[in-house]
């Protein structure tokens, strides 16, 4: 196993419910395939979404800091039912990436998890600034976001995966 993918033999957080952990071999390709699905389903996303994905993925696999980035999954009862990365955006600037958490799992404080984590590895690196990029139709990580400090910094209306969406990038200074 390389580094990169070598998972902590300790979980990172523990709860009653879950525990966050860092990614195993086949973890990545298995945030692809859900982001696919999960997308589709709820949001109506076409292929050329999970390919976005797929490239952030593979990007986030190839080139990886292991100083200045991180991925976390979320398992529960054996399964994995969210993800989060933390990538390098340049000039000290961090990005938020890969959130989700499987539909049976929301509701368990498993989004707020990822993100606070995130958050945190990130204060703890010494990026000055957290980023995302969302889209309006995804609510339910809107409150998440919030929570934490973020606000939205640009919007624009743009025709993607399938959709007409409106791109929302956040910030959140550290």
């Amino acid at each position: 196993m390389s580094e990169q993918t070598e998972a902590t033999e300790t979980p990172l957080t523990i709860s009653p419910d879950y525990v966050l952990r860092d990614p195993m071999p086949g973890d990545m390709g298995w945030i692809i395939h859900r982001h696919g699905v999960l997308f589709n389903k709820e949001y109506g996303f076409n292929a050329e979404f999970e390919a976005y994905i797929g490239e952030v993925v593979a990007r986030f696999a190839r080139t990886r800091n292991l100083e200045r980035e991180r991925c976390w999954l979320a398992e529960r009862e054996a399964k994995v039912v969210g993800s989060v990365a933390l990538v390098d955006d340049g000039q000290e600037i961090g990005r938020l990436r890969l959130l989700y958490v499987e539909p049976e799992a929301r509701k368990l404080g498993i989004g707020q998890a990822l993100v606070s984590t995130c958050v945190a590895e990130a204060r703890r690196i010494g990026y000055r600034k957290l980023t995302l990029l969302t889209f309006n139709v995804l609510k339910s990580a809107r409150p998440i976001y919030e929570s934490h400090g973020f606000s939205i910094a640009r919007e624009r209306i743009e025709s993607l995966f399938g959709r007409q969406l409106s791109v929302q990038d956040w910030d959140l200074i550290l």
